[in-house]
């Protein structure tokens, strides 16, 4: 029962997330399909997109980068007390 209730779900919010055809046709080429409402405005929307999407990927490669390899090797660090026990 759980299943069908959570696929249910996940159909319907993935009918939300498509763009619907008015709003598909105000988005610029480079977004069409996937996103509601209005595009970006000028050039500085996309200014803003840009240093946005770099600083998203900067952070998902450091979480990665720590979650596989964290790199405290100090017989002090608080890590240490449950670790040990």
């Amino acid at each position: 029962m759980k299943k069908y209730t959570l696929l249910i779900i996940l159909l319907l919010i993935s009918k939300w997330s498509i763009a619907c055809p008015v709003c598909e046709a105000q988005q610029p080429k480079i977004l069409k399909g996937i996103t509601h409402g209005a595009g970006p405005e000028n050039n500085w929307d996309w200014v803003i997109v840009g240093i946005t999407a770099v600083l998203v990927l900067i952070t998902l490669f450091y979480t990665v980068k720590w979650l596989v390899k964290p790199g405290e090797s100090s017989e002090t660090h608080i890590k240490r007390l449950f670790i040990d026990q």
